[in-house]
């Protein structure tokens, strides 16, 4: 079943982007699994993001700086029905969703026609526990989906 199911994750990737969606920021949800916290880490992340101490032991430190730095929703999917609910929000123009190749594939079939984009996450450890995320391709998602944005930077730009 892995290997249909990361037939399908590529097969919707490969259709979004024939879609061509692309939405402003604040229309784009960052959605990421609860594992990819550190499982030693004392924090709650599940129901408030804000908890994070970005020590940088796992990628939610760099998914919440992407988030702030392009200007996207981000939240934690700390289950099935919770991260549906948040997809399939009016608000929500396109998705950005890491998970692992099952999720991806129950989660893209849930929320058609809704544009998502899924990026497997990493197993290092197996299954729910301590997994990753190459943030490359978590950043070509992110900038496929938003248009006209410009990077902060400490140089202003120059005039026409």
């Amino acid at each position: 079943m892995e290997v249909i199911d990361k037939k399908f994750v590529s097969l919707n990737n490969m259709m979004t982007k024939l879609r061509k969606k692309k939405c402003p920021p604040e229309g784009l949800l960052l959605l990421f699994p609860h594992c990819i916290q550190n499982s030693t880490c004392k924090q709650n992340i599940k129901h408030d993001l804000n908890e994070c101490k970005r020590c940088g032991k796992c990628k939610v430190k760099d998914l919440l700086e992407l988030s702030e730095e392009y200007g996207v929703s981000i939240a934690v999917a700390s289950g099935g029905r919770i991260a549906l609910k948040r997809v399939m929000a009016e608000e929500v123009q396109g998705v950005v969703a890491i998970a692992c190749e099952k999720e991806l594939r129950l989660g893209l079939m849930a929320s058609m026609p809704k544009a998502v984009f899924a990026v497997p996450n990493l197993r290092p450890h197996g299954y729910c526990v301590d997994t990753d995320v190459y943030m490359d391709d978590v950043l070509k998602a992110v900038k496929f989906f938003v248009r006209n944005h410009k990077k902060n930077s400490k140089t202003p730009e120059a005039l026409p």
